[in-house]
């Protein structure tokens, strides 16, 4: 199987929590730029560097940005965290 692209939405910035960077879940990531690109791209964390895109990222594409959050969050049995 291939590797899949990026299609740079910025998802997995938003929607999980990334403890090194002291980042909460459904946060956008303050390293994240506005045109969804990581800005310490170069150093970032481990977490991120190890991060692939899957068929998830397949099947939130082209949703708003807060829907792809919500989705993921669902998808991870993560959305009540959300609410506290």
């Amino acid at each position: 199987m291939s590797e899949m692209k990026c299609f740079k939405c910025g998802t997995c910035c938003i929607a999980p929590d990334i403890s090194t960077l002291n980042k909460p879940i459904g946060v956008r990531c303050k390293f994240l730029t506005p045109d969804n690109l990581c800005s310490i791209y170069e150093r970032r964390p481990q977490v991120c560097r190890d991060y692939q895109p899957d068929e998830i990222c397949l099947l939130i594409q082209g949703l708003p940005e807060e829907e792809r959050v919500r989705k993921f969050l669902q998808i991870y049995g993560l959305e009540d965290e959300l609410d506290g």
